[in-house]
C-alpha cells in the first residue's frame, strides 16, 4: 500500500497570450485561459497507475499552491481518479520564488500524514525552472529521483528510468521519496463523466500559511531572492513577405533566405 501526494499547478494554456502584470512584473493569471499543466496530468496518471497495480490500495491526494482559481486544476485531477485534495490558499505566496515555493510546499507535505512517495511533473509551463521538487526533497530530507520516463515500485522501493543526452539510466531510492516525470512516462486519461460528478463530492481541504509554519517573511514577493525591474512586451507579429511565382519563385524564395542567412 502506498500513499502518493502529487504535486500540481494550475498555468495559463500555452495557446493563451500569457502577460506579466503592472507594477510587480508577476504573471498575470487573469489574462489568459487556465488549466491542470500536463506534465501534472502526467504526473497524476502515473500515480493512479500505481495505486492499481498495488489493487487500489492505498490514497492519491493532489497538492497544489495557489489563488481560488487554481481550484479548477484541483477539480480535474479529482475526476481523474484522485481521492482527496490539498489547497495551499494564502495571500501572502503572491510572487514566491522556487525555493520559497519548494519550501512552503515542502511545509503543506508535513500536513500530509502517511506520505510515502511525492510525484512531480520534471518542469512546469509557466516558470521551467524545474528546480522545485528537488528543493523540496532538500528540505525534507527524502532522496529525489529526477526526469524519471518510467517509474516501478515494489517491496517498499522506487525504480526509475533517467534518460539524458548519454544515455538511460536506472536509479533507485527506498521510500519514502521525491520523483518527478517527464512527458515520457505515460498518456494520462481522460476524465469519465462518473469521475467528474464524482470529483464534487471529493475532500479538499485549505491550508494557510499559519496552519503549516510558515512565517509571512519566509515567502513572497517582496522576500524573493530575485527581483523583476523591468520588462518589454514582445512585438506584435508582422506580416510575412509575399513572393507571386511568375516563373522565378524558387529563386526567390532561396534569395530571401540567403539575404536572413537562414541558409
Amino acid at each position: 500500500m502506498t500513499n502518493i501526494v502529487v504535486l500540481i499547478k494550475q498555468v495559463p494554456d500555452t495557446w493563451s497570450e500569457r502577460k506579466l502584470s503592472d507594477g510587480d512584473y508577476t504573471l498575470d493569471r487573469d489574462a489568459a485561459d487556465a488549466v491542470l499543466d500536463e506534465i501534472n496530468e502526467r504526473a497524476v496518471e502515473e500515480a493512479l497507475l500505481i495505486k492499481e497495480k498495488e489493487g487500489g490500495e492505498g490514497t492519491v491526494t493532489v497538492l497544489t499552491a495557489g489563488p481560488e482559481r487554481a481550484t479548477e486544476a484541483i477539480r480535474k485531477a479529482l475526476s481523474m481518479g484522485a481521492d482527496k485534495a490539498v489547497h495551499l490558499l494564502d495571500a501572502g505566496l503572491h510572487g514566491s520564488d522556487m525555493v520559497q515555493t519548494g519550501w512552503a510546499l515542502a511545509r503543506a507535505l508535513g500536513a500530509i500524514e502517511g506520505t510515502e512517495l511525492v510525484i512531480a511533473g520534471n518542469e512546469a509551463t509557466d516558470g521551467t525552472g524545474g528546480a522545485v521538487p528537488a528543493i523540496i526533497a532538500e528540505y525534507l530530507g527524502l532522496p529525489q529521483l529526477t526526469h524519471l520516463r518510467k517509474v516501478t515500485v515494489e517491496g517498499g522501493k522506487i525504480t526509475g528510468e533517467r534518460e539524458t543526452d548519454d544515455g538511460v539510466f536506472t536509479v533507485e531510492a527506498s521510500l519514502p521519496a521525491v520523483i518527478s516525470v517527464t512527458e515520457k512516462i505515460n498518456e494520462p486519461r481522460f476524465p469519465s463523466f462518473k469521475g467528474i460528478m464524482a470529483a464534487k463530492k471529493k475532500e479538499v481541504a485549505t491550508l494557510t500559511l499559519a496552519e503549516i509554519g510558515v512565517e509571512g517573511d519566509e515567502v513572497g514577493l517582496a522576500n524573493a531572492g530575485t527581483t523583476v525591474t523591468a520588462s518589454t512586451p514582445k512585438p506584435p507579429k508582422t506580416a510575412g513577405e509575399k513572393i507571386t511565382d511568375e516563373g522565378e519563385g524558387g529563386k526567390k524564395i532561396a534569395e530571401y533566405l540567403v539575404a536572413q542567412k537562414i541558409i
